[in-house]
């Protein structure tokens, strides 16, 4: 399994901005789909965004155009980036990863990372 480090949880105000980044050491996340997930208190864990290998991005509609998904080649990352955010968007966020296509299903998911809470809220 892979081993992935995330980072970039935070409290931030409503209509705010918050990047969220997703780290592995001894592996090349160029290699992997990329999924991010997010569990809010109370529901199931959803998956909300995925980069392939092929550098396509996807999103479910709660938060496309708000968020974007990127890689970081150089630096062997990849990020999360939200904007206009809402309280709805309060959830413990992961990133994982999926093999040979985005499901968005954690049951297809083989690597998570330990999770970052973000907290929309004035």
């Amino acid at each position: 399994q892979l081993q992935l480090v995330e980072s970039g949880g935070h409290l931030v105000q409503p209509g705010g901005s918050l990047t969220l980044s997703c780290a592995a050491s001894r592996a090349t996340l160029g290699s992997y789909n990329i999924a991010w997930f997010r569990q809010a208190p109370g529901k199931e864990r959803e998956g909300i965004s995925c980069i392939t290998i092929g550098g396509n991005a996807g999103y479910v509609a709660s938060v496309k155009g708000r968020f974007t998904v990127f890689r970081d080649y150089a630096k062997n990352t990849v990020h999360l980036q939200m904007t206009n955010l809402t309280p709805e968007d309060t959830a413990v966020y992961y990133c994982a990863t999926e093999a040979i296509q985005c499901h968005y299903s954690p049951a297809h998911v083989d690597s998570w990372s330990q999770g970052s809470q973000v907290t929309v809220s004035s």
